[in-house]
């Protein structure tokens, strides 16, 4: 019989994926979707209205992962015309003649910011990704992301592993693109991909091991030098519990596909820093950013670390199977995490959503950013997608 924790957590995904059904995806299709200049809109008022802000590449890639996706949620949309609408936008106006991806154009896609930053390239790669998977007959978007690897591995490799943040070099170093590069290396790789997608992830996780992680503290660190130490002053303390999270989330994954226990070992450690210091228990929910000694550095919490709360967590849960009690510690973690996610929901516009929760429990009234889909929509997916797999299906 499933447990009260299990069903808890069930309960939870059933109104999370309503709302994302019947209300985010319809309206982030109808009014966030730009039908006169192509691709989507960057924000969306609270009143429902598309804002007229610059366009950043990472926004682009992550609309169309959100709707390449869709239907494994259960929307009976447009899928493959969504997604196909903000691909073809985001390859005809961020894409270099070098192959590599500007990071920001104006709406009408004239060419704003011609940077080549790490992270946007690692959402491309997902992009392209997410991509393949909803159209495997068309091998386009493979070749382009393969062609987009050797491209950075090229120009942006660094001699100690890992990648500069641009070319020319600037600093700090940063792991968080880093994660996302893994990300979308896991994500070509359980598509059947070529063997250099696990390459990459490989030099990435050994990274993280060795140099982002810091072995006394357990916790994943933001900011470095140009030799991969920690950068100095506070900049180097930051420690941000919703990638403690993620990252735990993809070193899961990563241990389950090669059996590394460093990986798994180094993922219960971030998860404890995440689930322990990191999340105020007054309000419920994770904030943004701690020291390395971890007391709270800003206690402000983003809506996207919530979403990361419930990724790793369910991923606890199914890697913990055969401790009961534990594995229901980890299912009561994402259960919180869900009902910690909803409260970000509670919009004027049913299917939008608030994104900074002040220390007080209030909301900082602003337009909803189109960069919170793709935390939500993988949450929600990974939360369905691992009750399905305890025996629980939706």
């Amino acid at each position: 019989m499933p447990s009260a924790a299990l069903l808890d957590a069930a309960a939870v995904r059933g109104q999370l994926k309503a709302w994302l059904v019947e209300q985010a995806y319809p309206l982030w299709w109808e009014v966030g979707a730009d039908r006169v200049n192509g691709g989507f809109h960057e924000k969306l008022g609270l009143d429902g209205k598309p804002t007229n802000d610059a366009r950043r590449a990472r926004v682009q890639a992550r609309q169309v992962y959100s709707y390449s996706v869709a239907a494994k949620s259960g929307w009976n949309g447009p899928v493959r015309e969504a997604a196909e609408h903000g691909l073809t936008f985001f390859l005809n106006h961020y894409r270099r003649p070098d192959g590599l991806f500007r990071t920001k154009v104006a709406p009408d896609g004239t060419a704003l910011d011609d940077t080549v930053v790490l992270y946007d390239q690692a959402f491309a790669l997902f992009a392209l990704a997410a991509a393949q998977s909803a159209t495997p007959e068309n091998r386009r978007a493979e070749e382009m992301a393969v062609a987009l690897r050797q491209r950075l591995l090229d120009t942006l490799h660094h001699a100690q592993g890992g990648f500069e943040e641009s070319h020319p070099r600037t600093l700090p170093l940063l792991s968080n693109p880093h994660m996302h590069m893994l990300e979308a290396s896991l994500a070509w790789m359980e598509q059947g991909g070529d063997g250099g997608w696990r390459d990459l992830a490989e030099e990435i996780v050994g990274l993280a091991l060795t140099r982002f992680i810091d072995d006394d503290m357990g916790g994943l660190k933001e900011f470095f030098d140009g030799d991969w130490r920690p950068q100095a002053g506070t900049s180097g303390r930051i420690v941000e519990p919703g990638h403690q999270f993620e990252w735990s989330w993809l070193m899961l994954r990563w241990a389950a596909l090669t059996g590394n226990k460093a990986a798994a070992d180094a993922a219960w450690r971030m998860i404890a820093v995440g689930e322990g210091p990191g999340v105020d228990p007054a309000r419920g929910v994770a904030m943004n950013a701690l020291l390395d000694d971890l007391t709270p550095h800003d206690p402000v919490a983003r809506l996207w670390p919530q979403t990361e709360r419930i990724k790793c967590a369910v991923l606890a849960a199914l890697a913990t199977r055969d401790d009961a009690d534990r594995s229901d510690t980890y299912w009561t973690m994402a259960a919180n995490g869900g009902r910690g996610l909803m409260k970000y929901f509670d919009t004027p516009v049913k299917g939008l959503w608030r994104d900074r929760l002040n220390p007080d429990g209030t909301f900082v009234e602003e337009a909803a950013p189109a960069s919170s889909f793709y935390h939500i929509v993988c949450a929600i997916q990974e939360l369905d997608q691992a009750l399905g797999t305890a025996g629980h299906p939706g």
